[in-house]
């Protein structure tokens, strides 16, 4: 009894493949033969949806987030590869202009440093995101770029095998990046990012950011100190200012020290202004390049920082609180957006537009302005939305 949905979401998985993605595919100039060897194997992976539901920089903490992502074993062991492959950092540096440690703490937090690169089936994760998944467009993208790899470069469908997104090797690449960034760096004619050798892998991620405009000698951010009486309206990555603006504001690094003038950046408060406040500048917006969670670039940032000998952070964080879900968050952004703060879509993510408009209730509420949507606000937001239904 229990096989009869499972045979028929099985049976509607393969009608897709056969009745619209194959068009659409054949459209992209894919050949007939290649489809059909590249989907011959392709199964639905139903854990994979469960497994993109529950991303951990979108589902945890913060806090907890970076204790996994830039924990001390993590930066211990990214000293070591650095030390290992020392010559190599300085040639991949020399020819791309970015700094080893960034190189190695992407790495690192992606595979821990080439151990883990995933063995699900790439194009059975891929189809499945495609069919049913969140962004289901984006991954069909990647789906017909992987199918590229094996039309042009001769790679056999059963050996791209990753992580449950689709992505694959030592730095997690999707597909369409391996097309644009990887790089024979190792000069034997295949691009091999996937290999037990990890030269052209690190080339690549070493490329990828030099192609997004990775400034050397900048850094991605740093931690920074807030005056008593500081205005948090002035927080968020849509606020922008020069560094060197920070000093009239009585704004100091969090050891004291005035902070460079690095040029503009933005102050970002990832648990509000209970928690850790940094100083975001042009790096960092590069690494959301490689992965948009804001959670995500504060931990290559701050891995980075401790692989080459830096402290954790010295600010503290909220770990009271209880963490709020995507279901939480997406409940915010349609109150907010009810009360006539757009919000500009509902997806559960705490984006730049989300905390705008989080920022803009919290002016009109006279309330802290730091944008951080927490179980009180969002408790409020709810007695406000039925308080208008009884008006109504």
């Amino acid at each position: 009894m229990n096989t009869v949905p499972h045979d028929k979401e099985n049976s509607a998985f393969r009608d897709w493949i056969t009745q619209e993605l194959k068009p659409r595919a054949l459209e992209r100039q894919v050949r007939k033969r290649v489809f059909d060897q590249a989907t011959a194997g392709i199964e639905f992976l139903p854990d994979v949806l469960d497994r993109q539901a529950n991303q951990k920089e979108f589902s945890l903490a913060i806090w907890d987030y970076l204790e996994i992502a830039a924990s001390d074993e993590r930066a211990r062991n990214g000293r070591q590869m650095l030390r290992r492959h020392r010559d190599l950092f300085n040639r991949i540096e020399k020819a791309f202009g970015v700094e080893p440690e960034i190189v190695t703490a992407i790495w690192g937090l992606e595979t821990g440093y080439g151990v883990v690169r995933g063995e699900v089936p790439t194009l059975s994760a891929l189809a499945t995101l495609a069919w049913r998944g969140a962004r289901a467009r984006y991954f069909e993208e990647e789906l017909i770029a992987a199918f590229r790899l094996i039309q042009t470069r001769g790679c056999a469908p059963v050996a791209l095998r990753g992580s449950w997104a689709g992505a694959i090797g030592h730095g997690q690449f999707m597909p369409s990046s391996v097309i644009d960034f990887a790089v024979d760096f190792d000069r034997d004619g295949i691009p091999d990012i996937c290999g037990d050798d990890p030269t052209d892998a690190l080339a690549s991620i070493a490329n990828y950011l030099q192609k997004h405009a990775w400034k050397k000698g900048q850094p991605w951010g740093l931690e920074l100190r807030l005056p008593d009486g500081f205005d948090y309206a002035l927080t968020g990555l849509d606020q922008i200012m020069p560094s060197r603006d920070l000093a009239r504001m009585g704004v100091v690094a969090a050891d004291g020290e005035p902070v460079p003038d690095y040029g503009p950046g933005s102050i970002l408060l990832p648990a509000g202004a209970r928690g850790v406040a940094l100083f975001v500048l042009r790096n960092f917006h590069v690494i959301t390049s490689y992965n948009k969670s804001e959670a995500y670039a504060i931990a290559i940032g701050h891995l980075s920082h401790r692989i080459v000998g830096g402290r954790p952070f010295h600010g503290t964080w909220p770990q009271q609180d209880r963490v709020l879900t995507r279901d939480d968050i997406g409940e915010a952004q349609y109150l907010l957006t009810r009360a006539g703060f757009d919000t500009l879509g509902i997806d559960g993510l705490r984006g730049p537009n989300t905390l705008r408009a989080a920022r803009n209730w919290q002016i009109a509420q006279r309330r802290l302005p730091d944008g951080y949507i927490n179980e009180e606000m969002l408790a409020q937001l709810r007695r406000k939305e039925r308080g208008q239904g009884a008006d109504a």
